[in-house]
Protein backbone atom coordinates (compact mmCIF):
# COMPACT_ATOMS: atom_id res chain seq x y z
CA UNK A 1 0.00 0.00 0.00
CA UNK A 2 3.39 2.42 0.86
CA UNK A 3 3.09 2.12 -3.22
CA UNK A 4 -0.15 3.53 -3.83
CA UNK A 5 -0.97 7.03 -4.82
CA UNK A 6 -3.61 8.50 -1.56
CA UNK A 7 -5.66 11.35 -1.41
CA UNK A 8 -8.08 13.26 1.08
CA UNK A 9 -9.60 16.49 1.97
CA UNK A 10 -7.57 18.01 4.53
CA UNK A 11 -9.73 20.18 5.69
CA UNK A 12 -12.94 20.18 7.54
CA UNK A 13 -15.85 19.16 5.46
CA UNK A 14 -18.00 22.09 5.99
CA UNK A 15 -18.68 25.38 3.53
CA UNK A 16 -15.30 28.03 4.22
CA UNK A 17 -13.56 30.38 2.66
CA UNK A 18 -10.94 27.65 1.07
CA UNK A 19 -10.30 23.82 0.96
CA UNK A 20 -7.76 21.76 0.84
CA UNK A 21 -7.09 18.81 -1.25
CA UNK A 22 -3.61 16.53 -0.20
CA UNK A 23 -2.42 14.00 -2.62
CA UNK A 24 0.65 11.81 -1.77
CA UNK A 25 2.49 9.19 -3.45
CA UNK A 26 5.35 8.52 -6.38
CA UNK A 27 2.02 9.26 -9.01
CA UNK A 28 0.91 12.56 -6.92
CA UNK A 29 1.77 14.76 -10.11
CA UNK A 30 0.50 12.36 -13.11
CA UNK A 31 -2.92 12.06 -10.94
CA UNK A 32 -3.80 15.50 -11.51
CA UNK A 33 -1.43 16.09 -15.02
CA UNK A 34 -4.52 16.12 -17.38
CA UNK A 35 -7.04 18.52 -14.41
CA UNK A 36 -4.84 21.29 -14.13
CA UNK A 37 -3.19 24.20 -16.23
CA UNK A 38 -1.63 27.17 -14.32
CA UNK A 39 -2.71 30.64 -15.71
CA UNK A 40 -0.24 30.35 -17.93
CA UNK A 41 -0.71 27.04 -19.21
CA UNK A 42 1.98 24.96 -17.50
CA UNK A 43 1.23 21.44 -16.42
CA UNK A 44 2.04 20.20 -12.64
CA UNK A 45 5.05 18.10 -14.13
CA UNK A 46 6.53 21.52 -15.50
CA UNK A 47 6.25 23.51 -11.96
CA UNK A 48 8.84 23.91 -9.71
CA UNK A 49 9.09 22.44 -6.01
CA UNK A 50 7.65 24.59 -3.05
CA UNK A 51 5.91 27.24 -4.44
CA UNK A 52 2.30 28.45 -5.17
CA UNK A 53 1.28 28.45 -8.49
CA UNK A 54 -2.83 30.15 -9.62
CA UNK A 55 -4.53 28.00 -12.16
CA UNK A 56 -7.58 26.12 -12.80
CA UNK A 57 -8.93 22.27 -11.84
CA UNK A 58 -10.80 21.21 -15.39
CA UNK A 59 -13.02 18.63 -15.39
CA UNK A 60 -13.06 17.66 -19.24
CA UNK A 61 -12.85 20.95 -20.99
CA UNK A 62 -14.84 22.67 -18.51
CA UNK A 63 -13.28 24.75 -15.68
CA UNK A 64 -14.19 23.63 -12.36
CA UNK A 65 -12.74 26.11 -9.86
CA UNK A 66 -9.37 28.20 -9.53
CA UNK A 67 -7.29 27.41 -7.50
CA UNK A 68 -4.00 27.64 -5.85
CA UNK A 69 -1.63 24.50 -6.59
CA UNK A 70 1.79 23.77 -4.66
CA UNK A 71 3.82 20.85 -5.58
CA UNK A 72 6.51 19.64 -2.61
CA UNK A 73 8.65 16.71 -4.11
CA UNK A 74 10.21 14.12 -2.30
CA UNK A 75 12.31 13.49 0.03
CA UNK A 76 11.80 17.14 0.54
CA UNK A 77 7.93 16.90 2.19
CA UNK A 78 5.52 16.31 5.22
CA UNK A 79 5.38 12.28 3.64
CA UNK A 80 8.73 12.28 2.36
CA UNK A 81 6.78 11.55 -0.84
CA UNK A 82 6.03 13.60 -3.86
CA UNK A 83 3.21 15.87 -2.54
CA UNK A 84 0.64 17.71 -4.23
CA UNK A 85 -1.50 20.25 -2.59
CA UNK A 86 -4.57 21.69 -3.79
CA UNK A 87 -5.96 25.13 -2.48
CA UNK A 88 -9.70 25.33 -3.88
CA UNK A 89 -12.69 27.41 -2.73
CA UNK A 90 -14.48 26.12 0.27
CA UNK A 91 -17.73 24.79 -1.10
CA UNK A 92 -18.34 21.14 0.27
CA UNK A 93 -19.36 20.42 -3.64
CA UNK A 94 -16.43 21.85 -4.56
CA UNK A 95 -14.26 20.00 -2.54
CA UNK A 96 -15.52 16.67 -2.72
CA UNK A 97 -15.92 16.84 -7.03
CA UNK A 98 -12.46 17.73 -6.77
CA UNK A 99 -11.29 14.93 -4.67
CA UNK A 100 -13.50 12.86 -6.57
CA UNK A 101 -11.25 13.81 -10.27
CA UNK A 102 -8.01 12.99 -8.06
CA UNK A 103 -9.30 9.63 -7.30
CA UNK A 104 -10.84 9.20 -11.26
CA UNK A 105 -7.17 9.56 -11.96
CA UNK A 106 -5.36 7.41 -9.85
CA UNK A 107 -5.13 7.94 -6.75
CA UNK A 108 -7.26 6.31 -3.63
CA UNK A 109 -9.05 7.57 -1.02
CA UNK A 110 -6.22 7.72 2.23
CA UNK A 111 -6.88 6.05 5.37
CA UNK A 112 -7.37 8.26 8.71
CA UNK A 113 -4.06 9.38 9.52
CA UNK A 114 -2.25 8.03 6.27
CA UNK A 115 -0.40 10.92 5.68
CA UNK A 116 0.86 11.12 8.85
CA UNK A 117 1.59 7.32 8.81
CA UNK A 118 3.92 7.37 5.82
CA UNK A 119 5.81 10.41 6.92
CA UNK A 120 6.68 8.18 10.40
CA UNK A 121 7.14 4.70 7.96
CA UNK A 122 9.82 7.10 5.79
CA UNK A 123 11.74 7.77 8.69
CA UNK A 124 10.48 12.31 8.79
CA UNK A 125 9.24 11.71 12.12
CA UNK A 126 9.71 8.87 14.71
CA UNK A 127 6.25 7.67 16.81
CA UNK A 128 6.43 10.07 19.16
CA UNK A 129 6.21 13.38 17.06
CA UNK A 130 4.05 11.44 15.20
CA UNK A 131 1.34 11.52 18.38
CA UNK A 132 1.89 14.93 18.87
CA UNK A 133 0.33 15.51 15.30
CA UNK A 134 -2.48 14.73 16.53
CA UNK A 135 -2.47 15.52 20.17
CA UNK A 136 -1.87 19.61 18.68
CA UNK A 137 -4.57 18.68 16.46
CA UNK A 138 -7.00 18.03 18.93
CA UNK A 139 -5.26 20.41 21.81
CA UNK A 140 -8.03 22.44 24.08
CA UNK A 141 -5.81 24.58 26.25
CA UNK A 142 -2.47 26.25 25.75
CA UNK A 143 -0.99 23.57 27.68
CA UNK A 144 -1.81 20.77 25.49
CA UNK A 145 -0.69 22.84 22.21
CA UNK A 146 2.72 24.10 24.01
CA UNK A 147 3.11 20.60 24.88
CA UNK A 148 2.87 19.07 21.32
CA UNK A 149 4.69 21.63 19.78
CA UNK A 150 7.50 20.56 22.25
CA UNK A 151 7.38 17.00 21.27
CA UNK A 152 7.52 17.38 17.88
CA UNK A 153 10.78 19.50 18.25
CA UNK A 154 11.76 15.80 19.39
CA UNK A 155 11.78 16.58 23.24
CA UNK A 156 10.46 13.28 23.82
CA UNK A 157 12.54 11.76 21.47
CA UNK A 158 15.82 12.84 22.83
CA UNK A 159 15.09 12.48 26.05
CA UNK A 160 14.34 8.79 25.38
CA UNK A 161 17.26 8.15 22.91
CA UNK A 162 19.48 9.86 25.37
CA UNK A 163 18.25 6.88 27.88
CA UNK A 164 18.69 4.15 25.40
CA UNK A 165 21.98 5.08 24.51
CA UNK A 166 23.29 4.94 28.32
CA UNK A 167 21.34 1.61 28.29
CA UNK A 168 22.27 -0.12 25.19
CA UNK A 169 25.82 1.06 26.38
CA UNK A 170 25.87 -1.61 29.44
CA UNK A 171 24.69 -3.97 27.37
CA UNK A 172 27.22 -4.04 24.48
CA UNK A 173 29.82 -4.12 27.45
CA UNK A 174 28.13 -7.53 29.00
CA UNK A 175 28.21 -8.83 25.54
CA UNK A 176 31.63 -7.80 25.40
CA UNK A 177 32.89 -9.42 28.28
CA UNK A 178 30.81 -12.56 27.56
CA UNK A 179 32.74 -13.23 24.43
CA UNK A 180 36.16 -12.06 25.73
CA UNK A 181 36.85 -11.82 29.49
CA UNK A 182 40.71 -11.91 28.89
CA UNK A 183 40.42 -8.14 28.14
CA UNK A 184 36.54 -7.28 29.80
CA UNK A 185 36.55 -7.74 33.54
CA UNK A 186 33.20 -8.03 35.06
CA UNK A 187 34.71 -8.86 38.62
CA UNK A 188 33.55 -5.23 39.84
CA UNK A 189 31.31 -4.38 37.48
CA UNK A 190 27.46 -5.08 39.32
CA UNK A 191 28.18 -2.18 41.97
CA UNK A 192 29.04 0.47 39.31
CA UNK A 193 25.32 -1.26 37.08
CA UNK A 194 23.68 -0.96 40.30
CA UNK A 195 24.36 2.86 40.53
CA UNK A 196 23.39 3.13 37.00
CA UNK A 197 20.28 1.12 37.19
CA UNK A 198 19.55 3.11 39.53
CA UNK A 199 20.26 6.60 38.33
CA UNK A 200 17.88 5.70 35.20
CA UNK A 201 14.93 4.35 37.38
CA UNK A 202 15.27 8.00 38.90
CA UNK A 203 15.32 9.55 35.91
CA UNK A 204 12.32 7.68 34.65
CA UNK A 205 10.28 8.33 38.16
CA UNK A 206 11.28 11.91 37.78
CA UNK A 207 9.48 11.87 34.32
CA UNK A 208 6.20 10.05 35.55
CA UNK A 209 6.19 12.57 38.31
CA UNK A 210 5.65 15.42 36.20
CA UNK A 211 3.90 13.79 33.48
CA UNK A 212 0.88 13.00 35.36
CA UNK A 213 0.59 16.88 36.31
CA UNK A 214 0.76 17.18 32.66
CA UNK A 215 -2.01 14.25 31.88
CA UNK A 216 -4.16 16.92 33.94
CA UNK A 217 -3.06 20.13 32.03
CA UNK A 218 -3.96 18.28 28.68
CA UNK A 219 -6.98 16.12 29.36
CA UNK A 220 -8.82 17.63 32.59
CA UNK A 221 -9.39 16.66 35.76
CA UNK A 222 -11.50 14.02 36.53
CA UNK A 223 -14.03 15.57 39.20
CA UNK A 224 -16.97 13.28 40.80
CA UNK A 225 -19.27 15.50 43.01
CA UNK A 226 -20.09 13.45 45.99
CA UNK A 227 -22.98 14.15 48.66
CA UNK A 228 -25.85 12.55 50.24
CA UNK A 229 -29.99 13.11 49.24
CA UNK A 230 -30.75 16.87 48.51
CA UNK A 231 -27.22 18.26 49.64
CA UNK A 232 -26.93 19.93 46.30
CA UNK A 233 -24.74 18.35 44.07
CA UNK A 234 -26.62 18.84 40.84
CA UNK A 235 -26.95 23.11 42.13
CA UNK A 236 -23.67 23.26 42.00
CA UNK A 237 -23.24 21.39 38.73
CA UNK A 238 -25.51 23.94 37.13
CA UNK A 239 -23.57 26.85 38.81
CA UNK A 240 -19.97 25.50 37.58
CA UNK A 241 -21.79 24.61 34.07
CA UNK A 242 -23.10 27.95 33.66
CA UNK A 243 -26.57 26.50 32.85
CA UNK A 244 -29.45 24.35 33.54
CA UNK A 245 -27.89 20.89 33.04
CA UNK A 246 -29.34 18.90 35.85
CA UNK A 247 -32.82 18.58 37.51
CA UNK A 248 -32.72 20.09 40.71
CA UNK A 249 -35.94 19.51 42.81
CA UNK A 250 -36.71 19.09 46.86
CA UNK A 251 -37.22 15.17 46.32
CA UNK A 252 -34.71 13.29 47.95
CA UNK A 253 -32.76 10.44 44.63
CA UNK A 254 -33.92 12.91 41.97
CA UNK A 255 -30.54 12.25 40.45
CA UNK A 256 -30.24 8.12 39.64
CA UNK A 257 -27.59 8.06 36.74
CA UNK A 258 -23.80 10.05 36.46
CA UNK A 259 -24.57 13.28 34.43
CA UNK A 260 -21.36 14.53 32.89
CA UNK A 261 -19.89 17.92 31.97
CA UNK A 262 -16.45 19.35 31.06
CA UNK A 263 -16.29 23.26 32.29
CA UNK A 264 -13.51 25.63 32.21
CA UNK A 265 -13.07 27.42 36.08
CA UNK A 266 -10.09 30.06 35.85
CA UNK A 267 -6.97 27.88 34.20
CA UNK A 268 -8.68 24.32 34.67
CA UNK A 269 -10.65 22.34 33.31
CA UNK A 270 -12.76 19.80 35.33
CA UNK A 271 -14.78 17.08 33.48
CA UNK A 272 -17.60 17.15 36.23
CA UNK A 273 -19.77 13.81 37.00
CA UNK A 274 -22.69 14.43 38.70
CA UNK A 275 -23.68 11.81 41.01
CA UNK A 276 -26.76 10.40 42.88
CA UNK A 277 -26.85 11.09 46.15
CA UNK A 278 -25.14 8.27 48.33
CA UNK A 279 -27.68 6.67 50.93
CA UNK A 280 -28.88 3.39 51.90
CA UNK A 281 -31.85 2.63 49.81
CA UNK A 282 -34.04 -0.34 49.09
CA UNK A 283 -35.23 1.12 45.33
CA UNK A 284 -32.91 -1.08 43.16
CA UNK A 285 -32.59 1.83 40.07
CA UNK A 286 -31.20 4.32 42.80
CA UNK A 287 -29.21 1.45 44.22
CA UNK A 288 -27.49 1.34 41.39
CA UNK A 289 -26.90 4.67 40.29
CA UNK A 290 -25.06 4.81 44.48
CA UNK A 291 -23.10 2.00 43.41
CA UNK A 292 -22.24 3.89 40.46
CA UNK A 293 -21.11 7.27 41.94
CA UNK A 294 -19.01 5.07 44.66
CA UNK A 295 -17.18 3.41 41.58
CA UNK A 296 -16.77 6.73 39.45
CA UNK A 297 -15.35 8.28 43.07
CA UNK A 298 -12.58 6.15 43.16
CA UNK A 299 -11.26 6.68 39.26
CA UNK A 300 -11.47 10.13 39.88
CA UNK A 301 -8.47 12.65 40.33
CA UNK A 302 -10.43 15.08 42.28
CA UNK A 303 -13.77 14.46 44.71
CA UNK A 304 -16.40 17.80 45.24
CA UNK A 305 -17.96 16.16 48.78
CA UNK A 306 -20.66 18.48 49.03
CA UNK A 307 -21.45 18.92 52.64
CA UNK A 308 -25.26 20.63 53.34
CA UNK A 309 -24.82 22.67 56.44
CA UNK A 310 -28.43 23.73 56.72
CA UNK A 311 -29.00 19.73 58.04
CA UNK A 312 -26.61 17.98 60.95
CA UNK A 313 -24.20 15.45 59.75
CA UNK A 314 -25.37 12.24 59.91
CA UNK A 315 -24.41 8.24 58.65
CA UNK A 316 -24.57 9.06 55.21
CA UNK A 317 -22.11 11.64 55.53
CA UNK A 318 -20.09 9.23 57.88
CA UNK A 319 -20.01 6.58 55.17
CA UNK A 320 -19.43 8.89 52.40
CA UNK A 321 -16.16 10.60 54.41
CA UNK A 322 -15.12 6.96 55.43
CA UNK A 323 -15.23 6.09 51.77
CA UNK A 324 -13.31 9.14 50.20
CA UNK A 325 -10.58 10.26 53.10
CA UNK A 326 -8.19 9.14 51.59
CA UNK A 327 -9.11 10.16 48.13
CA UNK A 328 -8.09 14.24 46.81
CA UNK A 329 -10.75 15.95 48.30
CA UNK A 330 -11.93 19.67 48.26
CA UNK A 331 -15.64 19.98 50.71
CA UNK A 332 -17.85 22.19 49.60
CA UNK A 333 -19.79 23.62 52.69
CA UNK A 334 -22.67 24.09 50.54
CA UNK A 335 -26.24 25.92 51.71
CA UNK A 336 -24.42 28.65 53.73
CA UNK A 337 -27.37 30.98 52.99
CA UNK A 338 -29.37 29.06 54.71
CA UNK A 339 -29.56 28.35 59.16
CA UNK A 340 -26.66 26.18 59.97
CA UNK A 341 -26.97 22.90 61.59
CA UNK A 342 -23.68 21.82 61.57
CA UNK A 343 -20.41 23.66 61.40
CA UNK A 344 -17.73 22.75 59.07
CA UNK A 345 -15.70 21.81 61.74
CA UNK A 346 -17.65 19.08 62.52
CA UNK A 347 -16.83 17.98 58.92
CA UNK A 348 -12.94 18.15 58.85
CA UNK A 349 -12.92 16.26 61.90
CA UNK A 350 -13.96 13.40 60.30
CA UNK A 351 -11.59 13.31 57.31
CA UNK A 352 -8.37 13.20 60.34
CA UNK A 353 -6.50 14.95 58.41
CA UNK A 354 -6.37 19.16 56.69
CA UNK A 355 -8.95 19.14 53.87
CA UNK A 356 -9.39 22.01 52.10
CA UNK A 357 -12.97 23.35 51.90
CA UNK A 358 -14.95 25.85 50.18
CA UNK A 359 -18.07 28.10 51.63
CA UNK A 360 -20.51 27.83 49.22
CA UNK A 361 -24.22 29.49 47.90
CA UNK A 362 -25.46 28.15 44.68
CA UNK A 363 -27.74 30.91 45.25
CA UNK A 364 -25.58 33.95 45.86
CA UNK A 365 -23.10 32.93 43.52
CA UNK A 366 -20.49 32.62 47.48
CA UNK A 367 -17.69 30.34 46.82
CA UNK A 368 -16.36 30.35 43.14
CA UNK A 369 -13.55 32.49 43.73
CA UNK A 370 -12.33 30.86 46.28
CA UNK A 371 -12.45 27.52 45.16
CA UNK A 372 -10.18 28.09 42.23
CA UNK A 373 -7.60 28.78 44.81
CA UNK A 374 -8.23 25.81 46.64
CA UNK A 375 -8.08 24.01 43.32
CA UNK A 376 -4.59 25.24 42.38
CA UNK A 377 -3.58 24.57 45.80
CA UNK A 378 -4.84 21.18 45.64
CA UNK A 379 -3.04 20.02 42.06
CA UNK A 380 0.03 23.17 42.21
CA UNK A 381 -0.16 23.24 38.46
CA UNK A 382 0.74 27.36 38.65
CA UNK A 383 3.98 26.24 39.36
CA UNK A 384 3.86 23.23 37.30
CA UNK A 385 2.75 25.51 33.84
CA UNK A 386 6.43 27.16 34.93
CA UNK A 387 8.51 24.24 34.87
CA UNK A 388 10.05 23.30 31.55
CA UNK A 389 10.89 19.45 32.03
CA UNK A 390 9.58 16.63 29.37
CA UNK A 391 6.00 16.02 29.95
CA UNK A 392 4.66 12.60 28.45
CA UNK A 393 0.82 13.17 28.09
CA UNK A 394 0.50 9.96 25.85
CA UNK A 395 -1.14 7.13 28.32
CA UNK A 396 0.90 4.66 25.39
CA UNK A 397 3.85 6.25 26.14
CA UNK A 398 3.40 6.21 30.24
CA UNK A 399 2.88 2.62 29.69
CA UNK A 400 5.91 2.11 28.18
CA UNK A 401 8.38 4.28 30.31
CA UNK A 402 6.80 2.18 33.44
CA UNK A 403 7.55 -1.14 32.10
CA UNK A 404 11.17 -0.39 31.31
CA UNK A 405 11.34 1.05 34.78
CA UNK A 406 9.59 -2.60 35.88
CA UNK A 407 12.39 -4.23 33.93
CA UNK A 408 15.15 -2.10 35.30
CA UNK A 409 13.86 -3.26 38.64
CA UNK A 410 14.55 -6.91 37.92
CA UNK A 411 18.03 -5.74 36.67
CA UNK A 412 18.27 -4.29 40.54
CA UNK A 413 17.06 -7.72 41.95
CA UNK A 414 19.38 -9.89 39.78
CA UNK A 415 22.50 -7.97 40.98
CA UNK A 416 21.11 -7.58 44.32
CA UNK A 417 21.16 -11.91 44.09
CA UNK A 418 24.19 -12.38 42.62
CA UNK A 419 22.44 -13.22 39.07
CA UNK A 420 25.04 -13.92 36.10
CA UNK A 421 25.39 -11.34 34.01
CA UNK A 422 23.97 -12.70 31.20
CA UNK A 423 20.73 -13.31 33.02
CA UNK A 424 21.19 -9.33 33.65
CA UNK A 425 21.53 -8.56 30.26
CA UNK A 426 18.04 -10.17 29.09
CA UNK A 427 16.56 -7.63 31.34
CA UNK A 428 18.24 -4.95 30.42
CA UNK A 429 17.48 -5.72 26.89
CA UNK A 430 13.64 -5.46 27.79
CA UNK A 431 14.15 -2.17 29.36
CA UNK A 432 15.64 -1.10 26.17
CA UNK A 433 13.21 -2.53 23.95
CA UNK A 434 10.33 -1.25 26.08
CA UNK A 435 12.20 2.58 25.24
CA UNK A 436 12.06 1.93 21.84
CA UNK A 437 8.11 1.03 21.69
CA UNK A 438 7.95 4.99 22.52
CA UNK A 439 9.78 6.11 19.57
CA UNK A 440 8.62 3.38 16.82
CA UNK A 441 12.46 1.82 16.72
CA UNK A 442 10.69 -1.64 18.19
CA UNK A 443 7.10 -1.45 17.53
CA UNK A 444 4.72 -4.09 15.65
CA UNK A 445 2.75 -3.41 12.76
CA UNK A 446 -0.73 -3.71 14.66
CA UNK A 447 0.05 -0.80 17.24
CA UNK A 448 0.72 1.50 14.00
CA UNK A 449 -2.05 0.64 12.45
CA UNK A 450 -3.97 1.33 15.79
CA UNK A 451 -2.17 4.95 16.84
CA UNK A 452 -2.96 6.17 13.41
CA UNK A 453 -6.51 4.60 12.88
CA UNK A 454 -7.39 7.30 15.69
CA UNK A 455 -6.12 10.29 13.41
CA UNK A 456 -8.69 12.55 11.77
CA UNK A 457 -9.19 12.07 7.66
CA UNK A 458 -6.41 13.87 5.86
CA UNK A 459 -4.12 14.25 7.89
Amino acid sequence: MLNDTIAAIATGITNAGIGIIRISGDNAIAVIENIYKTIKGKKPSELESHHLYLGNIFDKDEILDEVLLSVMKAPHSYTGEDIVEINCHGGIFVCKKILKLVLDNGARLAEPGEFTKRAFLNGRMDLSRAEAVMDLISAENEFAAKNSISQLKGSVYETIVDLREKILHELAFIEAALDDPEHYDLSQYSPELLDKINSYINSIDKILAVSESGSIMKNGIRTAILGKPNAGKSSILNMLSGYERAIVTDIAGTTRDTIEESVRIGDYQLNLIDTAGIRDTEDIVEKIGVDKAIEKALEADLILFVADSSVKLDQNDRQIISLIKNCKTIVLYNKTDLDQKCSIDEILQLFEKNIPYTEFSTKSGKGLENFVDKLSETFNLQAFQLNEELVITSVRQQEELKKCRESLLLVMDGINNFMPEDVLAVDIMDAYKHLGYIIGDEVEDDLVNKIFSEFCMGK
